[in-house]
């Protein structure tokens, strides 16, 4: 399938909106039932694109970030696949991590990476699972990490940033 600029599409459904609003009026349907179908359309119409891997394939320089800061924790290179099967994330000095994608649904990319041991805490073992969507050209994603601690604090929320490296 091929898909055509971003720009016709959006026109596309507008044109189809007003063409629904118009069908049911000519039903003899109110305005209010005219306008609620439009609002339907419109909200579709706002929806982004479903994402691929096509999207954001390459590699990525991620900064992970602490809830409610935008000082980076860490930064990691992410190696997006074509493909569900050869994504990694690599750490500073680190031998690259394979991620596994769960999902790729909607706008979003969701992955889980690990056990490995955190580059945030020194010889704990830490598994990681991100939502990720493409936002005006970033990669932008929350990510739960999971610690092998028997402590409250075995559970870190974050945030992620990417920028394309190539």
């Amino acid at each position: 399938e091929v898909a055509g600029p971003p720009f016709l599409e959006l026109e596309m459904r507008s044109t189809l909106a007003s063409l629904a609003v118009l069908a049911l009026i000519a039903c003899g349907k109110s305005k209010d039932d005219a306008a609620a179908a439009a609002d339907s359309v419109a909200a579709a119409a706002a929806m982004p694109a479903p994402i691929t891997f096509a999207d954001v394939a390459g590699k990525w320089s991620v900064k992970t970030m602490a809830m409610g800061s935008d000082s980076a924790l860490v930064t990691t290179e992410i190696n997006a696949g074509a493909d569900a099967s050869s994504w990694t994330i690599t750490f500073p000095g680190k031998a690259p991590i394979a991620m596994r994608v769960l999902e790729v649904a909607g706008d979003s990319i969701t992955t889980e990476a690990g056990p490995y041991e955190s580059a945030l805490r020194k010889g704990v073992q830490v598994t990681t699972h991100s939502v990720m969507r493409l936002v005006d050209g970033k990669l932008i994603g929350a990510t739960t990490a999971r610690y092998a601690v028997a402590t409250a604090d075995s559970v870190l929320l974050l945030h992620t940033e990417g920028t394309r490296a190539q």
